[in-house]
């Protein structure tokens, strides 16, 4: 079995010889003779987004310098480079990885690593582009990993310095996911499938409320519990909305249904 010396080189080579990914910059490298010094050209090399250069040198210090407190945070490093470059489930791994070695490690316990998974996946989240289906209408797998990992992170992480981005982070997530909620709930209901479309709104409602679809998700699900025979969860979920939303045109729509469910 490889060591993880030799698996934190290949990772690095791995990230030197891909073509994809964010800007890489030249690669071109220049040892020093202790951990500090390259540790320090590593972090410099990311800030100018020379991907490839530090790696390299986190690479070198892992190689070289095994004992040194740098050996430790070139690993997390090397996920920065990873992201950086936008391979992001590589960065994944990466900050996983660290999270598993070193639990007790600063940059874990300040949120950093865990908040940089939850990153990693909303960089993943689709584009809107016009030539393609809106970005609600795809898979939405790496949209629900984002929202995973950032609400996991919110409640670990409490007093984290990166909660606020977090923050933003998941409330684009969550009305991503209820638009994508809202997509099939619609698709059901106009393929005459309403109890795929009660489903849907319950979901939508349950995960996703205060994203703005509540009034619409309301009104359609009590039409769609109508038209299951289950008026007694029609009736209350019109007066929920008449209740939460009486402004909104949807809840004049929900007062005369009522009125026509008592009639």
């Amino acid at each position: 079995m490889l060591s993880r010396n030799a698996l934190i080189a290949g990772f690095a080579l791995a990230l030197a010889t891909s073509s994809c990914g964010g800007k890489v910059g030249t690669g071109q490298v220049t040892y020093s003779v202790s951990a500090t010094q390259n540790y320090t050209k590593g972090t410099k090399a990311l800030q100018d987004k020379d991907w490839i250069a530090g790696a390299k040198y986190f690479a070198f210090i892992k190689a070289r310098f095994p004992y040194s407190k740098y050996a430790v945070l070139s690993e997390l490093r090397l996920a920065d480079a990873e992201f950086g470059a936008g391979h992001y489930l590589q960065a994944v791994d990466g900050y996983k990885q660290f999270k598993k070695f070193h639990p007790t490690h600063q940059m874990v316990t300040n949120g950093y690593a865990g908040f940089r998974i939850g990153e990693a996946y909303y960089k993943m989240l689709p584009d809107d582009f016009w030539l393609l289906p809106p970005s609600w209408e795809k898979d939405q797998s790496a949209t629900s990993d984002a929202g995973r990992e950032l609400s996991a992170f919110m409640i670990k992480y409490k007093t984290s310095p990166f909660v606020p981005k977090a923050l933003k982070m998941l409330k684009r997530v969550k009305t991503r996911l209820a638009q994508h909620e809202w997509y099939v709930a619609k698709f059901y209901w106009k393929r005459k499938k309403p109890m795929g479309t009660v489903l849907r709104l319950r979901r939508l409602l349950d995960r996703y409320a205060g994203t703005n679809f509540d009034p619409d998700a309301l009104w359609l699900l009590g039409r769609a519990y109508v038209k299951v025979g289950m008026t007694k969860r029609a009736k209350t979920t019109w007066q929920k909305l008449v209740k939460n939303h009486p402004k909104h045109k949807r809840a004049g729509e929900a007062r005369a249904a009522l009125s026509n469910l008592s009639g």
